[in-house]
């Protein structure tokens, strides 16, 4: 059975890796059953964080602030898990999100894993909810902060300790971890004209973001600007002395143009 290994947690933006980004990492690095290394970090997700994942995780936009970008933090974070395997509650979200980073960076990110999820499926009652917060109040495992990526990495190693101790020996099966597989694109960079482009609409508008255009990826420019000028319209009659004004939605493309 699995002894040692990485309680990893994520926090990000939203649901989907192509899209969203991730606001906090905690990886915990177990020996042998007890935590011997913390790698905790926010990162700044180049984008505002919504309301709801706000009132759902606490990360605002000024707590990232002054974060780091995820570029500046991947390559530390996976030679702080390299040589183990990941544990985590629903481990295949954060890996996807971790794999998606990696990518981007032209980085290697292979990894083996026991979810918590998939053994709380198999050894809790078929009725009883299975979240994170759930399976540890069944299995009476006390827990802080929910919805903050150290505190559900600590929960989530608790939760599989208690969870061996348990029934390691009658289900060993289940304690053995098994290859993660996602395949992830490595994402283009926004263009040039997208970047100059959002940053018209923004000030045209006086939309009050900070956003980081240089870490979006030409999809992402495309959805934001798209998104803009669904809700406040395209660039203002004062705004057409713009070199960039007259594109349509997030392509980046002049009205008429073939390239």
């Amino acid at each position: 059975m699995m002894t040692s290994y990485i309680a990893l947690d994520l926090e990000t933006t939203g649901l989907e890796s192509k899209t969203e980004k991730i606001t906090e990492a905690a990886a915990l690095k177990v020996i042998d059953g007890t935590v011997r290394e913390r790698f905790v970090t926010l990162i700044n997700p180049g984008r505002p964080i919504s309301e709801k994942i706000t009132q759902l995780t606490g990360i605002t936009d000024e707590m990232v602030r002054t974060a780091p970008l995820m570029e500046n933090v991947i390559g530390e974070l996976l030679a702080f898990c390299e040589g183990l395997p990941l544990l985590g509650h629903n481990i295949l979200f954060d890996y996807r999100f971790l794999k998606q980073a990696a990518v981007n960076s032209r980085l290697e990110c292979e990894f083996e894993a026991v979810d918590t999820l998939t053994l709380c499926r198999h050894l809790m009652p078929p009725d009883e909810k299975k979240n994170l917060s759930a399976s540890c109040t069944w299995f009476q495992i006390p827990q802080s902060a929910a919805h903050r990526a150290e505190a559900d990495a600590e929960s989530a190693h608790l939760l599989y300790e208690k969870l061996k101790a348990l029934y390691g020996k009658e289900r060993e099966e289940l304690f053995v971890p098994c290859p993660l597989i996602h395949k992830a694109k490595r994402e283009q960079p926004a263009t040039k004209r997208q970047k100059e482009y959002l940053q018209d609409l923004i000030k045209c508008h006086r939309i009050d973001i900070t956003l980081q255009t240089d870490t979006l990826s030409r999809s992402e420019a495309s959805r934001l600007i798209d998104q803009i000028i669904l809700q406040r319209g395209r660039l203002t009659e004062h705004s057409l002395s713009s070199p960039y004004n007259g594109f349509v939605g997030g392509s980046g493309r002049r009205k008429g143009s073939q390239d």
